[in-house]
Order: C-alpha cells, then structure tokens, then sequence
C-alpha cells in the first residue's frame, strides 16, 4: 500500500509528461497551408483533413477496451506507432516523396486524431486509478499540459530550421513516441518515491499547489520566451529550460515530504495545556481527498461505500446510456459545449489561413504558440473551483458558463477590427476559454452523470466536436472560397486559391459569435437546473465533516 500511495505521484509525472508532448492537433495550423498547396485542394477539402482528425476522437472507447484486455504500456505504444505512422506518411507526402490520393490522407488524419484520444483517454485513466479522492485536480493538471504541445514543438523546430514548417509533421510523428518511452521507464523505476513512506499522502494538499505554480511558471516560461526564440540557439536554451521545469516534479515529493516531516517533528515538541500544538499546516488536510481518506480509515476503511455515495449524491445516481440521452441536462450540456469549445477547435484548425488572410502568414507559428500557450493556462485554472470551494461555493456549471463568456466577446472583436492586436487578443481569449472548457468538461460530466459512467458517458459527450468541426469548419470554408473568388487579390499558386483581406473571416466570425452566445446561454440554463443539487451535495459534506471532526481545525480544538 505504502508504493501504491507514494509512486502515483511518478505516475502523475509520466501523465504530465505523455500530454505535454502529444497536443499534435494543436500545430495544425502552422503546416496546412503547405498541405493544401502540395495536394492542390480548396479550403473546404483541406477542412474536411481537419474534420477527420477531430473524428478520430470518436473512437476513444476502443483505448479504454484495450486497457481492458492489454497492459497500459502496450496500449501506449500502440497510440504512438499510429502517430508515427499517420504523420510520418504526411510528411513524407508535403516533402513530395511519395504521392496519396485525397482519401488515404483523410484515413492519415483520422488515424493521427484517433492517437491524440488515445493519449488523452491513458492519461485520463491513470489519474482516475491513482486520486480516486482527488481526480478533479489530478485530471486539469495533466491535461493541461496538453497544451503546451505547440510551444515546445515550435522550439524544437526552431532549434532545427524555423522557416521549415513541415518540420511540425515529422516532429509529430516522432516526439510522442519519444515521449511514450521514457513516460513508461519512469513509471517502471520509480526509485525516488519508493523511498518515500506512506505518509507522504499527508501532503496531498501542497503537493498539488506546487505542481500548479511550477506548471504556470513553465506556461509564462514558454509564452514569453517563444516570441524571441527564432534563433535556433535560443531555442536550444530555451527549450532545455522547458525540459528542466518538465523534469522538476520528479523530486517535489522527496521535498514536500522531508518539509512535513520536519515540521512535525519540530511541532512534536511544543505542547500546550497538555495538547499537542497544532501547526498552520493543518489546513492542508482540508483538501478534499485528504479529509475523506481519513474520514475513511476512521469508519473501517469503508472507502468505496463513502465515495460512491458522495459523488452520486449530486445527482442521484449513475445515468445509463439511455437515461443520459433522455436527460433535459444533458442536452443543455450538448449544446453548450458544441456552440462553445467546439467552435475554439475550429479556429484552432484554421488559424494557419487566417493568419495568412490577415497578411500574418510568417507568424503563424507565434499565433499557434499563443493560442495553445493560453489554452494551458485556460486549463490550469480549471481546477480553480476544488481550490475556492470554501469561499466561493459555487456549482462547476457556473464555472463553465463564466469560462463560455468570453467567446462571444473574442468572435465579434476579431469580426469588428483586423488589426494585429485584435487578433492576438481575439485568439488569446479564445485559447483561454477553450482550455478551461475541454478541462472542467471532464469533472462535470463525472459529477453530473455519475463516475462509473465517465467513459462511456464522456465519449457521447464529445461526439458534438466532430459535428461542430464538420458544421463549423464548412461554413467557414465556403465564406472563404466565395471570398477568395471574387477578391480582387486573389492569388493563386497553381490551381489553389488563397484569400487575402479582412472579409474572408469576418462574416464567419459573426456567426460563430451568435453561436456562441447560444453556448452561453445554453450554460446559464444548465448551472439554474443543477445548482440546487450542487448546492444540497456542498450542505450535506460540510455536514458530514463536522460530524467527523466536531472540534474542527479551529483555535478552540488548540487552546482546549
């Protein structure tokens, strides 16, 4: 129990380090323009390329029935010999090695999205097994890193040749499979926290914390060092810096726990009125998964029974396939996130053209950087509502509507003016809000519909981001084809055409601005129909820990 309790956090490591080096969707962009012209198709058909990486996130549930019959390490490498084989024959294609009919490239991309669920789907997993107690904040923190990707793939190739874009595919093909295998060594020999004793739990609280702060202090190491990086000396020192920072959390538990140790021998000392002193670094086990744990050892170990009953108390019980689809919540839910995130991934896809529509076409590779940068901190502050609960009791659906906001305000700002600070501010909101939504989305769709059920239940969810890439994607696409025949600068190379102008996004850019408004308003429904449930499940824990701790952590338990 003891290697079981301490090597999760290895375990959480390795995920931290598989999602950071496998976002590949996220730098799309930055060799599309490239793609189209090689293969001499339209923007619709190069949206349908991107609509079938999305699809092949549909088949997430074929990863988790595979950790069904096969180890995790073999379902890793299996997600990253598809990538290696779906991007590396793109590759080979845009450098005119070989030739492929538009359909092969279509099962490519499929194949290379299906890789990327693959990873997430793993990781996802490993947290759930490992913070039973604390899957909230152990699923933000590792799949923010997810985001990312794009920096530190826009450093290494920058460390290579930064004016060769198709660098990104060959890097995409070959780093997660890197990745991978040094993810599984680290797991296998987990030497520095198998050392640790089993009160190294204790610090479950800090070690979270700190795992955020270092993980920010790696976002605004790779946003604003990204920006000077097109030497490839810098981006060999700044990339190394980037690894150092990935490294770190290897030896925070060895820290954290050698810290609580010696407070607690310290506090040992020190008594007051016959009661041992009580330090401040009590309020550590107000974490959530802390106080059940030993809220749990002190009823029997009856830790399943306490767990279950918690989760489904906030909304009744386990919703089937049947009752999910019949659920007025779930629809609400739907809607928000298709009118909502799903959009985000579509500008994402397409930010390779609007970059070059904006006359930006050279920076496309900052403004990836940029949107995936601030969809990593949209994520980290995902896990905001397990750290304010206290003071700000407020339903995770109310945090999704509050991270929906400013979608809306991105579309019609970057509809309204083309200038390059509209544009970096325009993506930078839409980065951020996405993030936070693809993060929490996973926590709400647990909390809602039941845990047991995430996996099957999760992958229904997410059916809408195919939909909205077909949906969405199109209807930019044709906005833009039709614009780029009747611009009078229009340019051609070969048999593609290209739009240049502020008009070929602007009217896509209001609709998806109403459609997200429709997102918003769809959360706002959905945060009035659960808050009250939220609100009876925060009501009956705070109940339950006073019953389990009457004293409670105050002063009074101290000066008896």
């Amino acid at each position: 129990m003891g290697d079981q309790g301490t090597s999760k956090w290895v375990i959480l490591v390795a995920s931290i380090w598989i999602q950071a080096f496998t976002g590949t969707n996220f730098d799309f962009s930055v060799y599309s323009s490239e793609l189209k012209s090689v293969m001499g198709i339209s923007q619709v058909q190069l949206n349908y390329l991107s609509l079938a990486s999305d699809l092949g996130k549909a088949f997430g549930w074929c990863c988790g029935l595979s950790l069904v019959y096969l180890p995790l390490g073999v379902v890793l490498l299996m997600a990253a010999f598809m990538g290696l084989f779906a991007y590396g024959l793109q590759w080979l294609l845009i450098k005119s090695l070989i030739s492929m009919p538009y359909p092969l490239v279509f099962l490519l991309c499929l194949l290379a999205g299906c890789s990327i669920c693959w990873f997430n789907t793993i990781c996802y997993i490993l947290c759930i097994r490992n913070f039973q107690t604390s899957r909230a904040p152990a699923v933000s923190l590792t799949t923010s890193f997810n985001g990312l990707s794009a920096a530190l793939y826009t450093l290494i190739a920058n460390a290579i040749d930064s004016s060769d874009h198709t660098l990104y595919l060959l890097l995409n093909a070959s780093v997660p499979l890197l990745a991978s295998i040094i993810a599984l060594v680290s797991i296998h020999y987990q030497s520095i926290v198998k050392s640790l004793p089993i009160d190294a739990d204790e610090s479950e609280s800090l070690m979270f914390l700190l795992l955020n702060i270092l993980a920010a202090f790696t976002g605004l190491h790779l946003l604003i060092l990204n920006t000077i990086s097109y030497q490839a000396l810098a981006a060999r020192a700044f990339f190394a810096g980037a690894v150092l920072l990935l490294v770190l959390p290897l030896f925070l538990p060895g820290i954290v726990h050698n810290h609580v140790r010696t407070v607690k021998t310290i506090c040992s000392n020190f008594h007051l009125q016959g009661k041992p002193y009580e330090s401040n670094h009590n309020d550590l086990k107000l974490h959530k998964g802390y106080v059940e744990t030993n809220a749990i050892v002190e009823e029997n170990g009856c830790c399943e029974k306490l767990i279950e009953k918690d989760e489904s108390t906030m909304h009744g019980e386990e919703h089937s396939v049947k009752m999910l689809v019949q659920s007025w919540d779930f629809w609400l839910y739907y809607v928000a996130y298709f009118s909502g995130g799903t959009i985000a991934i579509v500008y994402s896809n397409n930010l390779g053209q609007i970059s070059e529509s904006l006359d930006h076409g050279s920076e496309t590779s900052t403004i990836v950087t940029l949107f995936s940068t601030c969809s990593f901190f949209g994520r980290l502050l995902s896990a905001a509502p397990d750290y304010l609960h206290q003071k700000f009791p407020m339903a995770r659906t109310g945090w999704l509507a509050i991270a929906l906001s400013p979608l809306p305000i991105a579309f019609f700002l970057l509809a309204a003016s083309g200038s390059t600070m509209a544009f970096h501010v325009g993506t930078a909101l839409v980065g951020l809000s996405s993030g936070f939504i693809f993060s929490v989305a996973v926590s709400i769709t647990s909390e809602i519909f039941g845990p047991k059920s995430l996996g099957v239940n999760h992958n229904i969810l997410i059916t809408n981001i195919p939909l909205g890439s077909l949906f969405y994607g199109f209807l930019a696409a044709v906005i833009y084809d039709l614009n780029s025949r009747s611009s009078m600068m229009e340019a051609q190379v070969g048999e593609v055409m290209s739009c240049m102008g502020k008009q070929c996004y602007m009217h896509t850019f209001l609709l998806w601005g109403c459609f997200s408004l429709l997102g918003l308003a769809s959360s706002f429904l959905l945060f009035r129909q659960t808050r009250p449930v939220y609100d009876r499940f925060l009501i009956k824990r705070n109940q339950k820990w006073r019953q389990m701790f009457p004293m409670g952590m105050s002063s009074s338990s101290i000066d008896g």
